[in-house]
């Protein structure tokens, strides 16, 4: 099953946009008030056993169950008798809600951190529409329950083969979007090793080197935009909360960031596709790019987006029929990858230059010039199907290291990716 998300923009009327605002509103207050039932019954086993607590008690009978997805669920025909407002969305729309919530409790459950928090007003920006009987998409319209048709940009057509599963509208800033999931019932085989291979380096000085020798200076989207943005928020701090200024204020604000996030994307997919017109087996470093953004380079790591570039990377290989893998990225900078002999050099030595073989070239490059290396003798050892073994004989990163340790592309006949 070959699972895409296109992203369209949408414009609704008025009338339409204020539906919208208000069923955002309306489900972020089932959402906060299903999480404060989940919270109350946590909070009322943490009493000691034999004694009640001094600052609250919560009057919850010992024998109840835990809210539970299915349980609150159940009771939205009930609540609607009680609350009308409520029978104004879509029940399908406002089911969703409250199983993200349950979605979030059991990552919390699964990791250990990240307990689910109260939604403020505003924060609830998106509406899941799960299920259409027909098509909803036509070449100028989108058709939607409760809210009829509403225009978008259908810049590049959906596919033939594929059908509409869902559709979410996101608010970004004052902008709408609609975000719709395709899906196509066929088998889709992994990309196996092919073609012309390149290592790719990513760093701050240049955003990348690749083994050709292809250097890319790095942008710095928001580093150039970041004092008109200091000049915008400054003056969001002196308007009244809530008042019409501050909406005005606060949507410049998000305006400029929405402008900064659009363009990094659309730099890390013009790259993305400079590097499959390079090579066919595209190889890259393991590494956690959110601890490095927590050190005291990390305003210049995120503005980078590293871990997004990689992401649209194997995305945009898989589209385009490439192979990609990474690789492990310990020692990449301190050898040669000529020789393989071990190069000492600290940051402020930015040519590579091997006392061995007499190699010299960019450092960055000689960076890339490894990965691709030790792609090839991934390939060459384990092959296809013996990824696990790579773990063994040190090719790629010791498992529990990282997020990203196999280094092989996506198995199984389900594709998901975002565009």
């Amino acid at each position: 099953m070959l699972t895409l998300n296109y992203r369209y923009r949408i414009y609704p009327d008025v009338n339409q946009q204020f539906i919208l605002l208000d069923w955002m509103e309306i489900c972020r207050k089932a959402y906060n008030y299903a999480l404060r039932q989940i919270k109350d019954w946590c909070n009322s086993r943490k009493c000691i056993i034999d004694r009640c607590s001094i600052e609250k008690e919560y009057i919850i009978p010992a024998d109840a169950l835990f809210p539970n997805e299915t349980s609150q669920l159940n009771k939205l025909p009930k609540a609607k008798k009680e609350f009308p407002r409520l029978s104004e969305v879509p029940s399908q729309v406002l089911q969703q809600a409250i199983k993200q919530l349950h979605t979030a409790w059991k990552h919390f459950q699964h990791r250990g951190f990240g307990f689910p928090r109260f939604k403020k007003v505003g924060q609830f920006k998106s509406l899941l529409f799960p299920q259409f009987k027909e098509n909803p998409v036509t070449k100028e319209h989108i058709k939607l329950p409760k809210l009829g048709i509403i225009p978008i940009n259908l810049h590049r057509p959906i596919p033939s083969g594929f059908t509409v599963k869902q559709v979410r509208i996101i608010k970004k800033a004052d902008k709408w979007y609609a975000s719709i999931n395709i899906q196509c019932d066929v088998s889709v085989p992994d990309h196996k090793p092919h073609g012309y291979p390149i290592g790719v380096d990513i760093g701050l000085e240049k955003f990348l080197a690749t083994s050709e020798g292809t250097l890319v200076r790095p942008p710095r989207f928001f580093a150039e935009l970041q004092g008109k943005l200091k000049l915008l928020q400054r003056r969001l701090s002196r308007k009244q909360k809530r008042s019409k200024n501050y909406e005005k204020a606060r949507i410049k604000v998000a305006l400029l960031h929405h402008k900064i996030d659009n363009t990094r994307k659309d730099f890390h997919f013009k790259q993305a596709h400079a590097l499959c017109d390079e090579g066919d087996m595209i190889f890259m470093e393991d590494i956690d790019y959110r601890i490095t953004a927590k050190g005291f380079l990390g305003k210049q790591m995120l503005d980078g987006g590293f871990g997004q570039f990689r992401a649209i990377t194997e995305y945009i290989c898989f589209k385009r029929g490439k192979f990609f893998a990474v690789v492990d990225a310990r020692g990449t900078s301190g050898e040669c990858p000529n020789c393989g002999g071990e190069v000492k050099k600290d940051l402020s030595v930015r040519i590579h230059q091997c006392p061995n073989c007499n190699y010299t070239t960019d450092r960055d490059v000689a960076s890339g010039q490894v990965i691709r290396n030790r792609g090839i003798t991934l390939i060459s050892t384990v092959g296809q199907t013996g990824m696990e073994t790579a773990c063994e004989v040190g090719l790629l990163g010791t498992k529990g290291t990282s997020s990203r340790q196999v280094a092989k592309p996506r198995k199984g006949t389900s594709r998901k990716a975002k565009s």
